[in-house]
C-alpha cells in the first residue's frame, strides 16, 4: 500500500516503523491506511503481545499530517480529489481511536520531532500507552499557528494534563522537551537516543513488556528531572493566566505580568490565529468531560468547519506554500472574534446517524 510504513514481527512484538524521513514522517492517507490495516490485524493476533511504534530517522518520530496535502486538497474541486481531505481526517481519527483502545501495550519511541498527528499515534489510552522520550524530543501541538486546532484526540489528552498546562500548550502551540513532556503526563519515561536499539531488543525478548521497559528506563531516571522542567518552573504563572475561559481574558491577564515568561507568551500568541486560539480553548474545556470517542467525533466536526472557513488554508499557505510567514488571519484580532464564530466549529455537519465516526465506541 505504501513504502513509508515498514512492519515486522520480532518475538512477540509487532514493530511498525514510519519511513518518510525527508518529510519528517508526516502522515499521508496511504500511511494512515497501512497503519490501520496492520494494527487491526495485530489486535487479535495471539502471536503479538505488544506493539512498538518508531521512526527510521532520529530527526522525527512524526511531524504530523502532510500539510501540503491539506492545502492541495482543501483548495481542490470534487473532480480534483477534494473528498480525499475528508477521507484523511476520518481515517486518521479512527486510527487514533484504535490506538487509544488497543488491548496490548503500545510503546511509542518519540525520538526527535513529535507534533500534531505524531502525538495522535503516540498518546494511546492508559491501558496501552508506554511513551518514551529522548534528549532529541521536540514535542508540540502547534496547530493554531496554521489556522487549525489540536486534533487527533488533542482535546482529550491536553485537557487531562495537570492544571492549565493543556490550555497553555494548545493555545500557544509551544514546543517542549523530554522533562516537560513527562511533567505534563504526555510521556512516561526517558531513554537516551543511543539506547533505543537496546530498548527494542529488551522489549522483543520480554515476557512482560511493561516491566521490561520500566526496568530498562530506570537506569536513566537521573538524566531528566521533570520537577525542574520549564513547565514546572512556570506552572504557577500558567495556572493563573490560563485559568480563564476566553482567550481575551488570558491575554488581559498576561499583560499585567511583566515577567519574561508572560511577555514571551504574549509574543507567541500574537503570531497565532485569533479565531483558532479561541476555538482551541473552547475545545479543551469541552473535551475535559468527554470520552475519547466523543472527543474525536467533536474534532471531526471541527476539522470539517476549519476547511469550510478557510483559516487553515491561509495558515498552510503562509508556512509551507508561499513561505512568507505572514498569514492574513480572519478575523485579524481577538477583539473581532465573536462567540458565534467559535460556536460554529462545534455545530455538527451531520446528524448523529450519519456522522463518519458514529461507530466509535
Amino acid at each position: 500500500m505504501t513504502d513509508h510504513i515498514k512492519t515486522e514481527i520480532c518475538g512477540t512484538t509487532g514493530i511498525l516503523t514510519l519511513d518518510r524521513p525527508t518529510a519528517l514522517n508526516s502522515l499521508t492517507l496511504d500511511m494512515v491506511r497501512a497503519m490501520m490495516s496492520t494494527l487491526l490485524g495485530w489486535r487479535n493476533d495471539v502471536r503479538i503481545q505488544s506493539v512498538l511504534l518508531k521512526a527510521s530517522s532520529e530527526r522525527a518520530y512524526c511531524a504530523g499530517g502532510d500539510i501540503r496535502f491539506f492545502h492541495q486538497k482543501g483548495c481542490a474541486t470534487a473532480t480534483g480529489g477534494a473528498a480525499l481531505i475528508e477521507d484523511f481526517f476520518t481515517e486518521e481519527y479512527a486510527l487514533n481511536h484504535l490506538l487509544h483502545t488497543f488491548p496490548k501495550p503500545c510503546i511509542a519511541l518519540m525520538d526527535g520531532v513529535v507534533m500534531g498527528g505524531g502525538m495522535g499515534i503516540a498518546q494511546a489510552g492508559p491501558q496501552a500507552r508506554i511513551r518514551i522520550v529522548t534528549e532529541r524530543t521536540k514535542m508540540a501541538m502547534p496547530e493554531t499557528g496554521i489556522g487549525l486546532f489540536p486534533d487527533v484526540g488533542g482535546g482529550w489528552f491536553l485537557s487531562r494534563t495537570p492544571g492549565q498546562i493543556g490550555a497553555y500548550l494548545g493555545v500557544t502551540g509551544e514546543m517542549i522537551g523530554a522533562a516537560d513532556a513527562i511533567y505534563a503526563d504526555l510521556a512516561d519515561m526517558f531513554v537516551p537516543g543511543t539506547e533505543l536499539g537496546a530498548l527494542q531488543e529488551a522489549v522483543t525478548s520480554a515476557a512482560d513488556t511493561r516491566a521490561a521497559v520500566r526496568t530498562f528506563a530506570s537506569r536513566f531516571t537521573a538524566q531528566v528531572d521533570p520537577s525542574q522542567s520549564r513547565l514546572a518552573q512556570h506552572r504557577t504563572a500558567i495556572d493563573r493566566h490560563f485559568a480563564f475561559d476566553t482567550v481575551q481574558s488570558i491575554r488581559n491577564s498576561l499583560t499585567t505580568d511583566d515577567s519574561e515568561f508572560a511577555q514571551a507568551t504574549l509574543a507567541t500568541m500574537n503570531k497565532r490565529s485569533p479565531l483558532m486560539m479561541c476555538v482551541t480553548l473552547a475545545q479543551i474545556r469541552r473535551a475535559a468531560t468527554l470520552g475519547i470517542a466523543d472527543c474525536l467525533r467533536m474534532e471531526r466536526t471541527m476539522v470539517r468547519r476549519c476547511f469550510e472557513n478557510g483559516e487553515v488554508i491561509e495558515g498552510v499557505r503562509a508556512l509551507a506554500i508561499d513561505k512568507d510567514h505572514a498569514p492574513k488571519w480572519n478575523p485579524a484580532t481577538l477583539a473581532e472574534v465573536t462567540p458565534a464564530m467559535v460556536e460554529r466549529f462545534f455545530d455538527s455537519a451531520w446528524p448523529a446517524y450519519a456522522h463518519p465516526l458514529r461507530d466509535l465506541a
